[in-house]
Formats: C-alpha cells, structure tokens, sequence
C-alpha cells in the first residue's frame, strides 16, 4: 500500500465515529428516498391491477348521480338500443370483522353478461396476463340470497370455507353472506387484483347497499357511434364517459400525492448532503497540516484528489448500499402508512405486496453516490486548490473562511428573501412553491454560519 493509502487508512481508523456518521447520513437519505419511491410504485401498481380488474375490458360507462341509475336504463341500453356488449353492475364499500382494516370492493354484477367484460368470472381469462379459475355453483349465485364469491387468498385470511356464513358491514349496514365458492388467482397479478373484491349477484348487491332496482353503472363495449346513440337515450341525471376516465381522475389525485411524498424524500437527501459536506469539510480541516507536508514533499495535486476524491466516492458507494437494504425493508412499513393516507384522503386502495422496480433502485443509488460527490466537491476543491504553505499555515485558512462568511450571509439573506417572495405569490403551482421552499431552506443554511459567530 502507498503511503497516501496508509496515512488515509490510519485517519479513518483513527477517527471511525466521524467515518460512520457520514456514511451514516448517505444510508438514511437514500433509504428515505428509496422507501417514498417503493411505496409510491406500489400504491400505482395496486391501484392499476385493481381499476383493470373491476373495469375489465370495458370503452366506455354510463353512471348516474349520488343514488345510481335505475334498472330500465339498462333495459333501453340492451333491448331497445340493441347492445349486447353491456353489463349492469353494482358496487360499493365494505368491512368485516373478520377482516379488521381491510377495506372490501363489493362488486354486483349480472353474471350472464359479464364475460365479454371480466372472463375470469366465468372461467376465462382475465385481461393481459391476470388469469382466475373459478370454483362455485353459478346457479347458487343467483337463485340463493345473501351469497357470494371471495378470492382464495382472502377467503382464507378470513377464515372461511364454501358454505360458511362471513358477516359483512356494507356502506354502514350489517349483512350476513354465505360464501359460496373462491376465485383462484394463478399468477401475482391477479392475486393483487382480487385480493379486496367480494364478488356477488347484482340482486344481492342491491340488497346488501339497501337500494333495490338502482345500478351504480353499467359497462359497455361500444363503437363512438353506438356510444352517441346511448346518450341521446338517456336521462336526465345520467352521463357516458370514457372508462378510463374515472381512473384517469384519481391517477392525477395519486400524481399530486407522489409529488409531495417525493419532495419529502428529496429534502431528506438534501439534509443528508449537508451532513455530508460537513463531515467532509471537518475531514479535510482536520488533516490540513498532513497535506500540506504531503504537498510540501512532492505529493502532487492529482494524487490528492484521488485520496480524497476516493474517499468521497467509497463513502458514497458504502452508504449508497446501506441505504438500498434500508430503504427496501422501511418501504415495507411505509407502503401501509403511504395506502391508509390514501384510503383517508382520496379513494379506497389495498396494497397487498411492495413492488421494487430496478428503476428505483438505480435511482437511488445514482443520486446517493452524486450527491456524496457533489456534497464532498467543496472539500475536494480545499485540499486540492490550496498552496502547501496556506496548508500549513492555520491562520491563513482562518482568514479566508472569515471572508467568506460575511459574503455567504448575504447570498443567504437574498436567497431567503427571494425563497419568502416565491412562497408569498398567489400560485398553484407545485413546482414553484418547491421552489419557493428550497430557496428558504437554502439561504437559511448559508446565513448559519454568521449566525454561529455572532453567538
């Protein structure tokens, strides 16, 4: 090993509590980044197998107002209108105490008119690559009230078998329903797909939710000129729409959500680098006197930046791994806090798995190892750029850093007031008011210094 190999090896052995805090604060800000990341992923993944599970194959809705659609609606759509390609359907929230915090989808449905939109339900394939068999007597369905269909899994987490009575809570009513046979999802998807949806006649339904003869909305698979037909036969009170456009709205619901859990991941990636920098700056100040002698001997500037550079770069990549592992096992946790906020905020989700896309954790791990390195840049520069007799000449660097604190205050104070100025301008953009925030943090930091002197 090299003599500047050693005099490192010796400095970081020497002060391995100062080595650890900065790889420390590289390890949390990419494990916070990286668990906001997962969560968020896995909250998208969810919500779309769900939404394509419930809307099948699907072009278009029709939908009513706050009590639903009445069952003639569908009469004009299927015998007067002549489409086929339509199905009636009713859904709506529930629980279980058999269930405790698990939010059921209650799904309604006609079964003879369902397999152009759901084929999994009557033993075909689901859309894509989510495939279900089923298992239950489709005259049971039908002819026995009160019964229904649960997904295997979630019929086991019930624990309840075929023939079993499960007690249901439905938009705040209490219902007692017979399970009658389980959906077997083969593949993840579909598993996720129907881990929440308690399958059962469109009658049933509409017993369970206390609205007899009403339909949520009824599915159709429609040309743009069969669709315009459907709208000008229709009441009042009832609309068509895209299906896709239901899920369109909420996804831009979910995009704003992201947007702020990713900002908070970001920030914690900025305190992380100033933590950083820190602990980089202290490296180098501490070891002034040793480059200096180094750079005094012959030691070129080149062999200090890769001394110091390497360390930078082997902290960032050692925290970068620490920070992976740890973000994977805290998005674990946090995909459930992520899910009940949606639930609360916005509209029902139920996430049954973490999803890790490599994306997320490339990304993770770039911008560990970039903000380690830019974090560190000041540092490398200090012991790079400085003549050996500044280096050696405490009161030299002193004086410089006393300059620089006064100029540092005031591109503080301007970034702060600019940072105050943004946030105060009437706006909805998101993008500003982060903005907006990163200058006051920023500036904030920069008038510290003075702050701590003239304490």
């Amino acid at each position: 090993m090299s003599l500047l190999g050693r005099a490192s090896r010796r400095w970081v052995a020497r002060h391995l509590g100062q080595t650890s805090l900065t790889v420390l604060g590289v390890a949390l800000g990419v494990a916070v980044v990286v668990a906001i990341d997962l969560a968020i992923q896995s909250s998208r993944a969810a919500f779309q197998v769900s939404t394509e599970t419930v809307a099948g194959r699907a072009t278009h809705r029709i939908e009513g107002g706050p009590g639903g659609l009445p069952d003639s609606v569908f009469t004009v759509v299927r015998t007067e209108l002549g489409l086929r390609a339509s199905a009636p359907v009713v859904e709506a929230w529930g629980a279980s105490a058999a269930l405790p915090g698990r939010a059921l989808r209650v799904l309604g449905v006609d079964v003879f008119s369902e397999r152009p939109f759901r084929p999994w339900l009557s033993g075909g394939g689901a859309p894509g690559s989510r495939t279900a068999e089923t298992t239950f007597d489709i005259t049971g369905l039908i002819t026995r009230p009160g019964s229904i269909l649960l997904a295997e899994p979630l019929a086991r987490a019930a624990g309840v078998q075929p023939g079993d009575t499960l007690e249901l809570v439905v938009e705040g009513r209490s219902v007692q329903a017979t399970l009658i046979g389980v959906v077997t999802p083969d593949d993840d998807l579909a598993r996720q797909g129907l881990a929440d949806l308690v399958l059962t006649d469109i009658a049933t339904a509409q017993d369970f939710v206390g609205r007899p003869g009403r339909l949520t909305h009824i599915d159709l698979i429609a040309t743009e000129a069969e669709a315009a037909r459907v709208v000008e036969r229709l009441p009042a009170a009832a609309r068509l729409s895209p299906a896709g456009a239901r899920a369109d709205t909420l996804q831009g619901m979910l995009r704003a959500f992201d947007l702020n859990l990713t900002a908070l991941s970001l920030l914690a990636l900025v305190f992380g680098m100033f933590l950083i920098y820190n602990a980089m700056t202290f490296s180098v100040v501490q070891r002034r006197e040793l480059l200096g002698a180094l750079r005094a001997v012959g030691v070129t500037r080149g062999e200090i930046l890769r001394l110091v550079g390497g360390e930078a770069l082997l902290t960032g990549l050692l925290g970068t791994a620490l920070g992976l592992g740890a973000g994977i096992v805290l998005g674990r946790g946090l995909v459930g806090l992520v899910t009940q906020t949606i639930n609360d905020l916005y509209f029902v989700l139920s996430v049954e798995a973490l999803t890790v896309p490599p994306i997320v954790l490339i990304k993770g791990a770039v911008l560990g190892v970039g903000a380690t390195l830019l974090a560190a840049l000041p540092a490398v520069r200090e012991a790079v750029m400085a003549p050996p007799r500044a280096t050696l000449v405490r009161s030299l660097g002193d004086d410089r850093v006393r300059r620089l604190v006064p100029r540092a205050a005031l591109s503080g104070a301007a970034l702060f007031a600019t940072g105050i100025v943004v946030l105060a301008v009437p706006s909805r953009s998101v993008g500003l008011s982060f903005a907006g925030l990163f200058g006051v943090l920023i500036g904030a930091a920069l008038i510290t210094p003075l702050a701590t002197v003239a304490f």
